[in-house]
């Protein structure tokens, strides 16, 4: 990985990682999130992807508009390390622990793959 694209994958996990401990206090049954980029194409390939433990509490969530909490404060926050979103619900998922178990096998990576 080049020096330049390492420092902005640094400033990246730094961003999500305030966002994601932020929303574990906050969002019920949020339980971390995780990231892919195309660095040729970035911000635009940006894929941030938050997990909830069960499927009913991602529900949940988008019924109690968290998933509008959930990217503003990721959009916030990649915005103070200088990083601009568009638009956030082009960047920004949600899935949960089970849906994975049951379609992937709890194999996040290729889980991951496919839904990107």
């Amino acid at each position: 990985m080049k020096k330049t694209i390492k420092k902005l994958d640094n400033n990246v996990v730094k961003a999500l990682t305030i966002a994601c401990e932020t929303a574990k206090d906050k969002v019920v049954g949020f339980e971390w999130l995780t990231h892919t980029a195309d660095f040729s194409n970035f911000p635009n390939s940006l894929m941030v992807t938050c997990i909830f433990d069960t499927d009913s509490h991602r529900q949940l969530a988008v019924e109690n508009e968290h998933d509008i909490y959930l990217r503003k404060l990721i959009q916030g926050q990649l915005l103070k390390v200088g990083i601009v979103l568009k638009d956030p619900r082009r960047n920004v998922f949600f899935d949960s622990e089970d849906k994975c178990h049951a379609e992937h096998g709890g194999d996040w990576q290729r889980r991951l793959e496919v839904k990107h």
